[in-house]
């Protein structure tokens, strides 16, 4: 088992997990508990996405803007996957 690194943070699935587990340890906080979740979850793909270039070196102004982009992926993704898993009714129309 190998705990998190900026170099998995960088991938999908990686930043995909972080921000899930992110957003869910700290959207009662008070203050961020005003923002709506899902902004608050980008928020935090947006960090953890930049953070990754700025730490692997790879740092550029086309690659802050495509983090910005994908963040919205990242984001939409970790609150669809913990809405599959706390959906009450299971069943799949």
């Amino acid at each position: 088992m190998e705990f998190f690194n900026w170099n998995m943070l960088g991938t999908y699935a990686g930043a995909t997990a972080a921000v899930g587990i992110f957003t869910q340890l700290t959207k009662n906080i008070p203050g961020i508990k005003k923002i709506p979740t899902q902004l608050w979850s980008y928020v935090i793909a947006a960090i953890i996405l930049v953070l990754s270039q700025v730490f692997n070196g790879e740092c550029t102004v086309p690659s802050i803007v495509l983090s910005c982009l994908n963040a919205g992926i990242v984001s939409l993704a970790a609150n669809g996957g913990y809405d599959v898993v706390t959906r009450k009714d299971n069943t799949v129309n």
